[in-house]
């Protein structure tokens, strides 16, 4: 057993070990520019790394470890940000539009996706990609539906682009449509991609505008919960009901995890000081496993999927908004 541990940790150490020296780099542009997220830093670190440099052979175990277990862990984590009652405060106008956010904008990129004919697996990580929570989402569908490498490395990197696109074009489009900075807030939560974008468009708003887009943002989050349980049910589906057949667990274990979060940052009981650590542990884990997932975008692997992909991020990014922008006239801020 002791052997076993040895050789993994040996196996991984040099792709750790590089994601480890990644993380301190990308957290370190952050403290000098609070505004960017680490997490979007370490993503293009990765991917430039990627693209200037020959990885060596040796930082793969690493790296897959960075890009499936610990991001899995800080997903799980991302749980203890979450607190039902602020999700309850939106009212119930506003939990029925985020649901609505999240389910059309995942059936009607699978639907432009299969008119556009990409497969089944990359249609699903990019609706889920854009619906729930960015780069995340796209993780954990992997971990569910077993994706190819390829399609994995092209949804990340869509979320990245097409999310960093609204940063500047909710806020400027907000003011276009004479939206409140509550509104615009709602909007940005409400349509764009990865919860450190939102952060940056909504602090390009105001204040106001911040604090409500995150709470929006945090309830689609949540949604990653119940899409993750009906993907497990679908895939064991489709598994089969053999003895031979290695069929997927109903609920994934880090969901579980998840869930176990929310519970407990919702109790209160948890004290401050340790939200604080596990905030901070958790955005290092979250940061690392994107520098893992950027080192995988290769230009080379870009201009293979071809143009496809990129029409359909532009279809889900424009999809979402337009539904998030009905639900905020819907509901009147």
């Amino acid at each position: 057993m002791q052997t076993r541990i040895a050789h993994t940790l040996s196996a991984i150490s040099p792709g750790l070990g590089l994601c480890v020296a990644g993380t301190a780099v990308a957290l370190g542009i952050n403290h000098l520019l609070p505004t960017v997220s680490p997490l979007l830093i370490a993503i293009v670190l990765g991917a430039v790394l990627a693209n200037v440099a020959r990885l060596p052979e040796s930082t793969r175990p690493g790296m897959r470890f960075s890009a499936k277990t610990l991001l899995r862990i800080g997903i799980a984590l991302l749980g203890l940000q979450l607190m039902l009652s602020d999700i309850l405060a939106l009212g119930w106008g506003l939990i029925i539009v985020v649901v609505t956010i999240v389910v059309l904008g995942i059936i009607g990129t699978m639907f432009a996706g299969k008119l556009l004919g990409l497969s089944w697996t990359q249609r699903l990580l990019i609706a889920c990609g854009f619906s729930i929570c960015g780069a995340a989402a796209v993780a954990a569908v992997d971990g569910v539906v077993d994706a190819e490498e390829e399609e994995v490395i092209t949804a990340v990197a869509l979320v990245v682009v097409f999310g960093t696109l609204m940063i500047p074009a909710v806020p400027l489009l907000s003011q276009a449509f004479g939206l409140s900075d509550t509104d615009a807030g709602l909007w940005a939560g409400g349509s764009i991609h990865e919860v450190a974008q939102v952060v940056a468009a909504g602090g390009a708003i105001s204040g106001a505008a911040l604090s409500v887009a995150v709470v929006v943002k945090l309830a689609r989050v949540l949604m990653l919960a119940p899409i993750m349980v009906i993907l497990g049910i679908h895939q064991r589906s489709r598994a089969g009901s053999g003895t031979d057949v290695k069929r997927p667990p109903l609920v994934p274990l880090f969901v579980l995890v998840f869930l176990v979060c929310v519970g407990l940052r919702s109790s209160g009981m948890l004290p401050g000081d340790l939200l604080t650590v596990t905030q901070t542990v958790q955005t290092a884990l979250l940061t690392a496993a994107m520098f893992a997932l950027g080192a995988g975008v290769r230009i080379a692997t870009i201009k293979k999927v071809g143009a496809r992909p990129f029409i359909l991020g532009t279809l889900s990014t424009v999809w979402i908004a337009c539904i998030a922008l009905t639900g905020v006239f819907l509901t009147g801020g």
